[in-house]
């Protein structure tokens, strides 16, 4: 008995319309898949959800970008405008422009450098003098800075020496100073003292020595 024929009409069921698109999808890109590998054509697949979920299969001997060239030349309509056109020719070449430079950037670490010839290698040499000046310059630069600070470091320590030694000399003076203050000072102390506390001279005892 033959299976009977779908009607074909949105599923208001939305876990049957789930489950069904699970199905579909996973069939359609076996064989998206089996018609690349068996009949060795370029084939490139997009689908999108009702939830916005996005599915993708490409034939690994291309890529996207490039089965929407080739749509846009055969088919002949426009999928870019000329704002995305300006930005994909800016993009190409700022990457020939960096290419550029990493094989300039490896001749001048002297790689790559036995398929050049003497004309191309001049400028390689220039370019590499220009810097070992501009490195030297930096370093004598860097030189002179250098004993500008010594230069300023020996006049502040003779500054902090000169100071030192004349509070050195200020503090000696003062206990100089406090010094004679206090022998003046027990001079006259001893000199205000009544008779009776001053000390007498020790007399012999003349009746012990009988």
């Amino acid at each position: 008995m033959g299976r009977g024929k779908i009607e074909i009409k949105r599923i208001e069921n939305s876990t049957n319309r789930q489950v069904t698109f699970s199905k579909r999808r996973n069939g359609i890109m076996k064989k998206a898949r089996e018609i690349s590998v068996l009949c060795d054509a370029q084939v490139s697949l997009v689908i999108f959800s009702s939830l916005g979920k996005m599915s993708e299969y490409c034939s690994p001997s291309t890529t996207l970008s490039k089965m929407l060239e080739r749509y846009q030349q055969n088919s002949g309509k426009k999928l870019w405008d000329a704002k995305h056109e300006n930005l994909s020719a800016e993009i190409d070449r700022i990457k020939k422009e960096n290419d550029n430079m990493q094989i300039e950037l490896r001749h001048l670490k002297g790689e790559d450098v036995n398929s050049l010839n003497p004309k191309e290698l001049i400028p390689i040499e220039e370019a590499l003098q220009n810097g070992l000046a501009s490195v030297r310059e930096k370093q004598m630069d860097f030189l002179k800075m250098l004993k500008k600070k010594e230069m300023m470091l020996e006049e502040e320590n003779k500054r902090l020496t000169y100071l030192l030694h004349h509070q050195q000399l200020a503090m000696e003076g003062s206990m100089r100073d406090l010094d004679i203050s206090y022998h003046q000072k027990d001079r006259e102390f001893a000199s205000q003292m009544p008779m009776t506390f001053r000390l007498q001279p020790i007399q012999p005892n003349l009746q012990g020595n009988k």
